[in-house]
């Protein structure tokens, strides 16, 4: 399978990337001299580049291509009009101005299926610049994220990475996927259009539907849950721990594992309903008796009593746990000689039986623009 990458920075590069973890061979078109913008996006940079490209574009070939020329432009659009998918993330409207749209390549090719990504799509929106950072706030994720304006350090925080890309590559990935499946029954591709802030509103779940279904406006609640207690962290000796008392009975045996069982049979704390109602009375008692001990020793003994709970860890700390569990959570990648250059986050779907890794390193920019363009004149 061909992809034909005409997108950058994040959401469509990470579509891509996963079509390329999953086997397809994927043709990224940069600008000439420049590339993709996240090429400059540091620091950090490796020892190879831009960590943020990096982290978005393995297993790819690169083609630099300047669509300003007559020349380069009518070079991809054989690339578009060989391919299986076409991915872009260009200001809606962008390609049609180029001859690059769905419509007119779909005449020639008509089994493409041709993925648009957006930050609002291509009706009222189109107009609006699409940036994650915005979209967070727009869309309602930074008024249901940090700590309540009345203690200190509140106000709406967004997520620590640029989760409503990440959301939208995986949007952008099951359409393709799902247009392909339909494609192999009636021969026919499809345009397949996700927009930041519809993929963001689509993954607030509970929250959102606690406003269309009961008319409830979701606040900051810092790490506390609406709906469970105790959801969130807890103080101990020495540093927080995230407990998940999810149901009665493990609420019972934190309880009795805290030295505390009284307050499982308290009727305040009895039921998780009576417990939201009363998390202000509750959760200064559990962390009087987790006070007894630090954060590693409670969690050593609180899983092995099946609550759930985990220390704040750092992201190499995560790796490693992930790591201790047998996961792999890490690859090696290998630039075209097969030398080993660093290690990346594998793609996070394992199979049985297996299928190979792909581990080629992201390509310079312009590798593979002689190789390519030779193909395509042929």
């Amino acid at each position: 399978m061909l992809v034909a990458d005409f997108s950058r920075v994040l959401a469509g590069p990470l579509a891509s990337m996963t079509l390329a973890d999953l086997g397809a061979r994927v043709v990224k078109v940069e600008r000439p001299g420049a590339g993709d913008d996240t090429r400059h996006w540091g620091p950090p940079f490796s020892a190879t580049g831009a960590t943020y490209f990096e982290s978005v574009n393995r297993n790819k070939e690169s083609v630099e291509l300047d669509l300003a020329d007559p020349e380069d432009l009518a070079l991809a659009r054989e690339l578009a009009l060989r391919a299986d998918v076409l991915v872009e993330n260009f200001k809606p409207g962008g390609l049609e101005k180029l001859g690059l749209g769905y419509e007119a390549l779909a005449e020639e090719n008509p089994g493409l299926v041709y993925a648009s990504i957006s930050g609002f799509g291509s009706t009222g929106g189109r107009d609006l610049p699409g940036y994650d950072f915005i979209v967070q706030a727009l869309g309602g994720l930074m008024s249901i994220t940090g700590h309540p304006d009345t203690v200190p350090g509140g106000g709406p925080v967004k997520a620590g990475v640029a989760l409503v890309d990440v959301l939208t590559a995986k949007d952008a990935t099951i359409g393709i996927l799902a247009a392909l499946t339909e494609r192999a029954r009636t021969g026919r591709g499809r345009r397949v259009e996700v927009n930041l802030l519809s993929s963001l509103q689509g993954a607030l779940a509970n929250q959102a539907q606690a406003y269309l279904g009961a008319g409830v406006t979701p606040g900051r609640m810092g790490n506390d849950h609406p709906s469970i207690v105790p959801y969130q962290l807890l103080a101990t000796a020495d540093a927080p721990l995230a407990v998940a008392a999810g149901n009665d009975g493990q609420f019972a045996r934190l309880c009795e594992a805290i030295g505390a069982p009284e307050l499982a049979a308290d009727p305040r704390f009895a039921t998780n309903k009576a417990r939201v109602a009363h998390r202000g009375e509750l959760v200064p008692l559990l962390e009087a008796g987790l006070a007894a001990a630090s954060a590693e020793v409670w969690q050593d003994k609180l899983a092995g009593l099946g609550i759930p709970c985990g220390r704040v860890a750092g992201i190499g700390e995560g790796l490693d746990y992930a790591e201790s569990l047998g996961l792999e959570p890490t690859i090696e990648v290998r630039d075209r000689s097969g030398a080993a250059v660093g290690r990346q986050v594998r793609h996070p779907i394992t199979w049985t039986p297996p299928l190979p890794p792909r581990t080629q390193a992201p390509p310079e920019l312009g590798a593979d623009t002689a190789d390519v363009v030779r193909w395509l004149r042929e």
